[in-house]
């Protein structure tokens, strides 16, 4: 990984939907079910190849309790896209996510957003415990211009497809900005070629 972000990603929802289990299972392919609560926020990075070019991810995993609202304000300025967690079975969590929407959307414009459903592997044999319907957030989702996801951060179901889609989206959004790291790549391949003529 190298030290420089190209797109900063916020992670926003309820306390307890799944956040950091989502950006560990995405960052470092693991799940732990002995995760403290995020106070703040946390800071975490991985580089996706997309179309050649490697994109450096930064994501900001923000604390879910309402007594930090004010403070995740601060770390979705300038975010180019909020993924914005909801928990399957828990229909509250897919309230607060609305409130997310609207809050991104009232402060920063230009941030594309992914509703990202958490914990689908806990109602795939047991589909009474699903609190939210798919087909509704989906509707919900057209509405506000967003696209929705459903994960397992636990079986790993549909994480780097979500982020696939976050980076790939930047990425034709941006297309100037992938010109620059390849040009970036070309000079680097180049001053290289010719330290090993000399």
């Amino acid at each position: 990984m190298t030290g420089k972000v190209d797109m900063k990603v916020v992670m926003l929802g309820q306390a307890s939907c799944g956040k950091t289990s989502l950006v560990e299972r995405f960052i470092y392919n693991r799940f732990n079910t002995n995760y403290q609560t995020t106070i703040g926020a946390a800071f975490g990075a991985r580089c996706v190849d997309v179309q050649g070019k490697q994109i450096c991810v930064g994501l900001w995993d923000t604390a879910g309790s309402e007594r930090y609202e004010a403070m995740s304000r601060i770390y979705y300025r300038d975010a180019k896209a909020a993924v914005i967690c909801y928990d399957v079975t828990n229909a509250e969590s897919a309230d607060r996510a609305k409130f997310w929407v609207g809050e991104v959307q009232k402060h920063e414009e230009d941030c594309r957003i992914f509703l990202c459903g958490t914990k689908v592997d806990l109602v795939s044999d047991k589909s009474q415990l699903r609190q939210v319907d798919y087909h509704d957030l989906s509707d919900y989702a057209e509405e506000v211009g967003a696209k929705v996801f459903e994960t397992s951060s636990k079986t790993g179901k549909n994480v780097e497809e979500l982020f696939n889609c976050v980076v790939e989206d930047f990425a034709l959004r941006n297309e100037d900005v992938i010109a620059t790291l390849q040009d970036s790549v070309i000079t680097l391949h180049n001053k290289t070629t010719r330290k090993k003529c000399c």
